[in-house]
């Protein structure tokens, strides 16, 4: 089968690899119908990311049909369309059982697909903990409808759920990036008082505007006089961090009124600094990590009512023996480019 493959620092390879096989009882084999790139490739790619194994197949967002299951797996069986979870979670140890699926102490635990084993931009994948890690997609629900559900999507519900978001708040989200946006999708749900989004690129600030006229848009240059000019209390309530660029921690404090609370949703390629001397006195509560993966269920019913809808964030498709294009695409930002769909072998459902 065809596999994107990460190679070394600065680079992915689309090899030629075997069909994944079934090696535990708790494993799924799934037949990949789409897949996506995500910033985290990225920063793969860029060998930001020290437990990437070179040689493994890339890629953690991507949906498709189970073809065969191990004997211990009992939520799903062949023929299932299921959302696969960025994270492979046992479901047993104390931060499973706490709900922290990102810090499972499973050797396979935390963010392990397209990381540490082999991944969807591939035909196939091989997913360990499937009961876990795997969601049957309803029928009325398309796979470009649930392709975020198990990474960007999960995310952004998240760190909307973690924020503590009331209906008095103002919220600002630093980012409008594909993560951003379901951040943003995300927060609608909870209605704030007024959500503010900050974004570099006028071309997604159009988007915002585009899609969610009720939304404030700003740019980072001028983004801690807008919040102060919208805000009741001297700064956001809540700030949620998706950007992950140099400058954005400070923005996301600086932007915050005392006592708000920052979310730190972004995955950075260099520390960051954190001066507490010119904190001093704000009594922030900042809350940071990985996604816990722990709302793919909820997520696929809100999108079967309506609730939530990512199909806009689709710009681009692209087969997966192109699949280099679709990178340099969605890494230079071309094209107005979100997301990307990559149709491995076969059309959607």
């Amino acid at each position: 089968m065809l596999a994107c493959t990460y190679v070394g620092k600065g680079r992915f390879a689309l090899l030629e690899k075997p069909k994944p096989a079934l090696s535990d009882p708790h494993d799924a084999l799934v037949r990949v119908t789409l897949s996506s790139i995500c910033t985290s490739d990225l920063h793969i790619l860029h060998g930001s990311v020290p437990r990437a194994v070179p040689g493994i197949t890339v890629g953690h967002e991507m949906v498709g049909v189970v073809e065969a299951v191990g004997e211990a797996v009992t939520s799903v069986r062949p023929g299932d369309r299921v959302t696969v979870n960025v994270e492979t979670f046992c479901g047993e140890c104390f931060f499973c059982r706490h709900g922290f699926v990102n810090n499972c102490t499973d050797p396979d635990g935390g963010w392990a697909l397209g990381c540490r084993i082999d991944g969807g931009q591939a035909e196939y994948v091989r997913v360990p903990h499937a009961d876990q890690g795997l969601n049957r997609i309803p029928d009325t629900v398309s796979d470009s409808q649930a392709l975020f559900v198990g990474d960007i999507l999960a995310t952004g519900f998240w760190a909307a759920r973690i924020s503590e978001i009331s209906d008095e708040d103002t919220v600002l989200i630093l980012g409008a990036g594909p993560t951003g946006l379901c951040t943003l999708l995300c927060v609608l749900l909870r209605h704030p008082k007024r959500v503010i989004v900050c974004e570099r690129d006028p071309r997604r600030r159009q988007f915002v505007r585009d899609h969610y006229p009720e939304v404030l848009v700003t740019d980072p240059e001028a983004c801690r006089e807008f919040v102060l000019q919208h805000s009741d209390h001297g700064g956001a309530d809540r700030v949620l961090e998706v950007a992950g660029g140099d400058d954005t921690f400070r923005m996301a404090w600086e932007c915050a009124r005392p006592n708000a609370i920052v979310t730190v949703v972004a995955l950075y390629e260099r520390p960051q600094m954190l001066p507490l001397p010119e904190m001093y006195g704000k009594n922030l509560v900042f809350k940071t990590g990985g996604v816990d993966g722990c709302d793919c269920a909820e997520i696929l019913r809100l999108i079967e009512a309506g609730r939530l809808d990512t199909m806009p964030l689709i710009t681009h498709r692209y087969p997966l023996d192109r699949i280099d294009e679709a990178y340099y695409l969605f890494e230079n930002h071309d094209d107005g480019v979100i997301k990307i769909a990559i149709e491995p072998a076969s059309k959607e459902h």
